[in-house]
């Protein structure tokens, strides 16, 4: 009996974050959505753009029927308004589609005095912006487990919806899919999972040729370590606290172990062909906007381009 009266006073209290949380995420909803499209809005677009004729579901143009052509072709109701036969063109449509990522885990709900938004802000700022930028350049874009591909002119609407309604647990890395071979992956986390939980997920991910780019967001602490003195270090998903009697002396540690974490993940999407990036928070989320916009729709490293190898991954901050 008294187990359960536990269990029910979790599920009570975890009710209560979830809604909160969830509360919280919705009311800033629409200053993130803006946020990102004043960020679109300054990177050129035409990333991806098709606008010519070819296979398609959506209308491009009329043009004049030529001589030859099957009569099937001709566009009757068009023809009925002059003097001239026209031929309805769809426009061309590659089959291309970009998932993206965000990671809404609880740990990247942290922010320090050094930055003035969350990761998650970041996060969110960043995948909505790219979202616009693709839709606006003929793309399609999704989120997996949560939002089919679309290529509608409200996908920000759709995507803010659909997080804002999602009941599920928030895990740090994409579930497990299949993409097509011509689709490409955007991976927004602070990757700070555990590297075998990243090389599988990974794996699993470029299994059918996609293409992806992994996307670090990191806080400027978790970058400089700023602390002194006594400190309780508390792990956002279950993992306790610890606490430090004389914080820098953590310092040099620490920053080994970030070295090594980023070495191994760069080791593996060099593997795969994927590019990384790291992005802190204190810097303009235009940076990884136009980093992203580059890497987009460019051939992997080592790949065929004219004769010549295309360039490795520099895997640089932004």
């Amino acid at each position: 009996m008294a187990a359960t009266r536990r269990a029910e006073k979790h599920e009570v209290k975890a009710a209560q974050f979830a809604g909160g949380a969830a509360r919280t995420l919705a009311e800033s909803m629409p200053r993130l959505i803006l946020e990102a499209r004043r960020i679109a809005a300054t990177v050129i677009h035409g990333l991806h753009g098709r606008k010519r004729a070819g296979p398609g579901e959506n209308f491009w143009q009329y043009r004049r029927f030529l001589s030859g052509e099957p009569a099937r072709r001709v566009d009757w109701r068009r023809s009925a308004r002059d003097d001239h036969l026209y031929v309805r063109e769809q426009e061309w449509e590659a089959a291309h589609t970009v998932w993206l990522w965000p990671d809404r885990s609880p740990s990247m709900v942290f922010t320090s005095a050094l930055a003035q938004e969350s990761k998650l802000d970041r996060c969110l700022v960043v995948a909505f912006a790219v979202a616009e930028v693709l839709v606006q350049a003929g793309e399609r874009v999704g989120i997996p487990g949560l939002m089919r591909p679309t290529g509608s002119r409200n996908v920000l609407d759709k995507m803010a919806n659909a997080i804002v309604h999602d009941v599920a647990e928030r895990p740090s890395l994409p579930p497990a899919f299949a993409p097509s071979a011509l689709a490409e992956i955007v991976v927004v986390s602070d990757f700070w999972s555990p590297m075998p939980e990243l090389r599988k997920t990974l794996s699993q991910l470029s299994g059918t040729g996609a293409h992806g780019h992994t996307v670090q967001i990191v806080d400027p602490a978790e970058e400089t370590f700023p602390y002194s003195g006594r400190v309780e270090f508390i792990e956002p998903e279950g993992g306790g606290s610890i606490t430090a009697g004389r914080a820098e002396t953590w310092k040099a540690e620490y920053d080994t172990r970030v070295a090594r974490h980023r070495a191994e993940i760069r080791a593996e999407t060099d593997r795969l062909g994927w590019s990384f990036t790291i992005h802190r928070t204190d810097r303009p989320a235009t940076e990884l906007l136009l980093a992203l916009h580059a890497r987009l729709g460019a051939p992997p490293p080592g790949a065929m381009i004219g004769g010549r190898l295309s360039a490795a991954n520099p895997g640089r901050q932004a």
